[in-house]
């Protein structure tokens, strides 16, 4: 008889992490964009509740996470990332409201690149949160009298919950298998911002065509890009995660020149190289080991 041929057993090759966090950034600024159009019917706090609900159906039919699988130690970490990726959100929402797309991403930056040069052991690395609050500076041009300091606000509130959220994002993707983590936490995303949310939306100019748009948001972000981020953090270290973030407010600024019609001046765009710049510079790193899931 012939002799056969051994059977391998091998593993897909696996996507690079680094190429689903910068596909994960495109589409949120994409969804952000988008949220521009639903954010005139029922206001930024409506939008982001009707996208975390919306996230929420679809993580719960797609994953079906395991509720016996959550640890009572678990609890506050998963309660803690819904909270702060529910209000990332909304606080992001109120500051494109006010102010352009690329801009409020360059100051929500500030957020992670400040805790990410605090966390560096080169205490020289605290120069590049202040290189890129010059370059913010450029941004909004506050010598021309037009801030909006509300949406400035708004950002930096945003940049705080966004700081938090990749702190929580990565300790809860050690914890929980694929993005089972991710489905058990954006319901918590729109629990929390239903009392600010909810009534946008009663008091709204709400439409059937307002809910579609929000459900294939709801697709784009939260769904494929917090998903992929949360994959992309399970292999990164915060470090290199930041470097790659570093190029977020470029992409801000070209989808809200292709999507919104935003054309930044010329200062602007040297505003937004020197961000670029601190956040490549700030941070050093490469890939991570994950935490071994705990069955």
């Amino acid at each position: 008889m012939p002799e056969r041929t051994p059977r391998t057993t091998g593993t897909a090759p696996r996507l690079p992490a680094w190429s689903m966090a910068v596909t994960a950034m495109l589409l949120i600024q994409l969804s952000n964009a988008l949220s521009i159009g639903v954010i005139s019917f029922i206001g930024p706090a409506g939008t982001a509740w009707l996208r975390m609900c919306f996230g929420a159906v679809f993580l719960l039919a797609i994953v079906r996470p395991k509720l016996g699988s959550i640890r009572a130690a678990d609890v506050p970490m998963l309660l803690a990332l819904g909270t702060v990726t529910g209000f990332m959100t909304m606080f992001f929402l109120f500051a494109v409201e006010r102010i352009p797309l690329g801009t409020a991403v360059a100051i929500e930056f500030l957020g992670p690149l400040t805790v990410a040069a605090l966390a560096s052991k080169r205490r020289s690395a605290l120069v590049w949160p202040m290189l890129a609050l010059v370059g913010v500076v450029l941004l909004t041009e506050p010598w021309l009298g037009e801030i909006d300091l509300a949406g400035v606000g708004f950002a930096l509130l945003a940049g705080l919950c966004w700081a938090l959220y990749n702190v929580f994002t990565q300790l809860v993707g050690d914890r929980f298998s694929g993005i089972s983590g991710l489905a058990l936490t954006i319901p918590v995303a729109a629990v929390v911002t239903g009392f600010l949310g909810l009534p946008q939306v009663i008091g709204g100019d709400f439409t059937w065509l307002i809910l579609l748009a929000a459900a294939g948001i709801a697709l784009i972000t939260p769904v494929t890009s917090f998903a992929l981020e949360m994959l992309a953090l399970r292999r990164m270290t915060h470090t290199a995660f930041g470097t790659l973030l570093a190029v977020e407010p470029a992409f801000g600024i070209v989808v809200g020149l292709i999507v919104l019609s935003q054309t930044p001046t010329l200062m602007q765009v040297v505003g937004i190289a020197l961000v670029i710049a601190a956040g490549a510079a700030a941070q050093r790193g490469g890939a991570r080991t994950p935490e071994p899931v705990p069955e």
